[in-house]
């Protein structure tokens, strides 16, 4: 998947070469910075996302909004009714969202019931304008909660013991969270992601007999599972 996105992105710029090299030699006359050009950088990653992601609910959220505003740098609508179409749009994806994780959001809620009635905590990590690595070598794992504003996390589980399925909530604004993961666990996401998202570079083990669940919003940040 990771390929597939260098690859789209190697097409957009070769066809952008093409076109101003046309240009020059007089052999058309398209203007490559047309109005609302700038909604590209919008699109694009979003139609990636829409097929790369496993939650798509960011990806088509982004892909509406930058269709819409070059829809209005077009001058084909307006910008009242833009405000007027993304306010009930935004409330569709949310509801149609809840409804798709609902089951996820149970299977985790009692996993992490369980951890606290065994008087357990999720292990705590932030990094705010800043990187913390958080290893876990031959330490038991319990289950995490990931917050990174304007940083980075590295979680390291390689070498941890699970013996149990477990939960990892995750907040990352403006910022990356890369989970390390051994070959022996199955990862199952269930994000909220807004002009950011999930990326589950390991392949999951069929095998396996526990599950790694990722659940929490991605906002201009991201998550890399590998």
């Amino acid at each position: 998947m990771k390929n597939l996105k260098r690859t789209i992105w190697g097409i957009v710029l070769v066809i952008a070469a093409v076109i101003l090299a046309l240009n020059s030699f007089g052999l058309i006359n398209f203007d490559l910075f047309f109005d609302g050009w700038w909604t590209l950088f919008i699109i694009i990653p979003s139609f990636v996302g829409l097929i790369q992601d496993r939650n798509k609910s960011g990806s088509v959220f982004g892909l509406c909004i930058g269709i819409l505003l070059l829809l209005s740098a077009q001058e084909i609508i307006s910008w009242d009714m833009i405000w007027k179409i993304a306010f009930p749009l935004v409330i569709a994806i949310v509801g149609l969202k809840m409804i798709f994780s609902s089951f996820k959001k149970d299977k985790t809620d009692r996993i992490i019931k369980e951890i606290k009635k065994e008087g357990k905590n999720l292990q705590q990590g932030t990094a705010v304008f800043c990187g913390t690595e958080m290893d876990f070598d031959n330490v038991v794992f319990e289950g995490a909660d990931l917050t990174a504003v304007f940083g980075g996390i590295d979680c390291d589980l390689r070498n941890a013991i699970i013996d149990r399925d477990c939960v990892i909530k995750v907040c990352c604004a403006f910022g990356g969270i890369d989970i390390l993961v051994p070959d022996n666990v199955k990862i199952v996401t269930n994000t909220t992601s807004v002009f950011g998202g999930v990326e589950v570079i390991k392949n999951n083990n069929s095998s396996a007999t526990h599950t790694i669940y990722i659940e929490g919003l991605c906002t201009f940040g991201g998550v890399d599972i590998k």
